[in-house]
């Protein structure tokens, strides 16, 4: 963990990358000490069936759904939370500019007893 999930309107697509979108908080994610790694997923899904405020279609919306596995003490995920939230802001900063865009980011907290995992990626990272 964690997992962004970055959930967001169709009428984007013109407008944000989404791909590079992804890899520009990935690497924003990698900068956190207490992100591992091989934990990190970022991934986009575009919602084709949205209303947003007064039915403009010309308003947009990301929002970023940040999930990790508890026992981060709070000023940890806060300084994560801002660090990602800034990330995000500075990438679309120009479409900021341009259009009608909301756009939120929250983190929460998966409880470990609740969510088992396995996985291999940690054999085949590249040492850095």
């Amino acid at each position: 963990m964690p997992h962004i999930i970055i959930d967001y309107s169709a009428n984007l697509e013109d407008e944000v990358d989404m791909t590079a979108f992804c890899e520009h908080m990935r690497r924003a994610a990698a900068t956190i000490e207490s992100f591992p790694l091989a934990g990190i997923r970022v991934r986009a899904i575009r919602a084709d069936h949205y209303a947003i405020a007064d039915g403009n279609r010309d308003h947009g919306y990301i929002d970023i759904s940040v999930r990790l596995r508890a026992g981060r003490p709070d000023a940890v995920k806060q300084a994560a939370t801002q660090t990602l939230f800034d990330a995000a802001r500075a990438l679309l900063a120009p479409v900021l500019d341009r259009r009608p865009l909301a756009l939120s980011l929250e983190m929460r907290d998966i409880d470990p007893d609740l969510s088992p995992k396995t996985g291999t990626i940690r054999q085949y990272l590249k040492e850095s």
